[in-house]
């Protein structure tokens, strides 16, 4: 079954997130897996709910740790505008494969599973090769967290590759992402005597002024550029006649190598003073290898060449598995590449063009073959 067929056959299973759902899908790449001699390993995580962690080993003693490759098989959720398209059919027209997922990350997970497949079939390999297929990851990476937490059932990585929608381009790695949540307390009182109560609403606005005014003076990231901060959500109030008593900001902050996330929790915290509870949500770090690592810099060239897709030094702006996965690993080389249009995840009516998921196939069998033999 080729890498086209392999991703249309992965949309069709349900596993939006939440609830997510991904062990049936999970099970049907077992089957695909298992035959061709991979060992499989599952760590359970709820109903219906699993990490993959599939083992193809070396023919002879292993010359060095395994090449890991990695995606996560949970899509976020529909989104309210209508699509013109199946969203879970796996439609194939027009040299495009059509539905939730296509872009982010079935298709890179197909391409995956095919290069491993011919991996398998080949007689003389000298490592390892290692597939992490997880669950969780569009929620805050929960599944590979909880990989990180059995260091046993993940093993060691001599390299990473973890397949994210890039367009075939082979990045160095991603931003880091911190997501705040900043509770403000007041004193509710009668609307119409606002002068005996203390308005959170207040308290949160002059918090949103104070943040606006960080520009993390003097970080900057010579490839991944400077750090981002959005307050993104306001949560406040139970009817408008009542002075609010509390009041919440979501803030997203994206940091970049040579930053800590620590860091800037502390400074948003100094920000908006003592007053404000701030609680983490999400705390993913960013990811990052030199162009001039001697895997990295191969591995891009081979990409390049088998694909046609060349990039420069970049490195995407979402986070990914690998804010988790790399440190679990020890630090690895880290490449992030899959056929999926970036700008297409999480979309209404989200495609891949199928060449791009064969083309990755290729690179990914080339990758594995380069460092395997």
């Amino acid at each position: 079954m080729g890498p086209v067929e392999i991703a249309a056959r992965l949309i069709r299973f349900d596993t939006i997130n939440p609830p997510g759902r991904e062990r049936p899908c999970l099970e049907w790449i077992a089957g695909l897996l298992e035959p061709a001699g991979f060992t499989l390993a599952w760590q359970e995580l709820g109903p219906e709910r699993a990490n993959l962690v599939a083992s193809l080993p070396a023919t002879g003693a292993a010359a060095r740790a395994p090449l890991v490759l990695s995606g996560h098989v949970d899509t976020v959720p529909l989104g309210a505008a209508r699509w013109s398209v199946p969203t879970q059919e796996g439609l194939i027209e027009g040299g495009r494969l059509h539905g939730r997922g296509a872009s982010d990350m079935k298709s890179g997970v197909a391409a995956i599973v095919a290069a491993a497949i011919e991996a398998a079939s080949w007689r003389d390999r000298r490592v390892e090769l290692r597939l992490v297929l997880s669950a969780g990851e569009e929620t805050g990476c929960e599944g590979a967290l909880a990989l990180a937490a059995e260091p046993s059932l993940l093993g060691t990585a001599g390299a990473l590759v973890v397949a994210e929608p890039t367009d075939n381009r082979p990045l160095l790695g991603h931003k880091g992402a911190l997501w705040l949540r900043l509770e403000h307390h007041g004193v509710t009182a009668h609307g119409s005597s606002p002068e005996l109560g203390d308005n959170a609403i207040f308290r949160a606005c002059a918090s949103v002024a104070r943040l606006r005014e960080i520009d993390f003076a003097g970080v900057e990231h010579p490839v991944m550029g400077r750090p981002s901060l959005n307050v993104g959500t306001m949560q406040a109030g139970m009817n408008v006649n009542s002075v609010p008593d509390r009041a919440a900001l979501g803030v997203d902050i994206r940091t970049v190598t040579g930053q800590t996330n620590a860091g800037a929790r502390a400074l948003v915290a100094e920000v908006v003073g003592p007053e404000v509870e701030i609680e983490t949500l999400t705390d993913m770090a960013p990811v990052y290898t030199e162009p001039d690592d001697s895997w990295m810099a191969e591995t891009r060239a081979l990409a390049a060449e088998v694909t046609g897709v060349s990039a420069g030094a970049e490195t995407a702006r979402f986070f990914t598995d690998a804010s988790v996965l790399k440190s679990a690993f020890g630090n690895p080389p880290t490449l992030i590449m899959g056929p999926g249009p970036a700008s297409l995840a999480h979309q209404t009516d989200e495609w891949c063009d199928t060449g791009a998921i064969e083309a990755c196939t290729r690179a990914f069998a080339a990758i594995a073959g380069r460092y395997l033999a």
